[in-house]
Formats: C-alpha cells, structure tokens, sequence
C-alpha cells in the first residue's frame, strides 16, 4: 500500500505540471513563433522585423486596383530565401500602370510585417 501512496505523491506534480503547460501554450498560441524563423530574421525582430529589400523577376498574372496589388508569378529569391511562387504584391497606383497581365517584369520589394510592396518594378 505504501508504494501505491508513494506513486501517488510522485505522479501529482507531474500531472499538474502538465495541466499548466497546456494553459501556457493557449496563452501563446496567437504570439509569433522564432525558433523556426532563419537566424537573419530572429535578428531582426524589434526592428520592424522587417523592411528587407530584395530583387525579383517573373511574369504579371494579374493587377488589382481595388486591392492595390499587382499578383506576380516570380522566380526563388535567395537573398530571402523564398521559393518560386506566385503572390500578390502592394503596389502603388503608378506602379499599377507600367505594367499589364503577361508582361515579364523585374521588380525591387520591401517585406516586413505589414507584407510585401513593390519599390520598382520594369518590363523585361
């Protein structure tokens, strides 16, 4: 009887030990995760996470001027080490008007918390 008392005693902290953990975790489920983000990026939280530049090339396959946005079928992008993918990019009115659906384009981005927007962006 005494071992089942001792068994007891040993399990109780560990079983409300992991009743506080699943209270911690739905506390934080909605906090942004770093330690699956690239090293660069973990670097740069506080700083706007963010605004990183980089350069990409690809082709126009849709504009959206309600939406302001200019959706880009682009090549990886080693500088951010992103894939190829097509995504909608912010774009400025001006923007919006240089290029029309189909054209192959090079364009300079800014990423950061608030998303992706179109600095620049040329006809091939």
């Amino acid at each position: 009887m005494r071992v089942a008392t001792l068994m007891t005693m040993l399990a109780a902290p560990l079983a409300l030990a992991a009743c506080n953990s699943g209270e911690e975790a739905a506390e934080t489920d909605d906090m942004p995760m770093t330690e699956s983000m690239p090293a660069d990026d973990t670097a740069m939280m506080g700083q706007d996470a963010a605004m990183r530049t980089a350069s990409a090339e690809g082709t126009v396959t849709a504009i959206d001027a309600e939406a302001g946005t200019i959706t880009i079928d682009h090549g990886p992008v080693a500088a951010i080490e992103w894939p190829a993918m097509t995504m909608a990019f912010q774009a400025d009115e001006a923007a919006r008007g240089t290029v029309a659906v189909g054209d192959e384009v090079t364009f300079d981005f800014e990423i950061g918390d608030a998303g992706s927007r179109i600095v620049s962006i040329s006809k091939k």
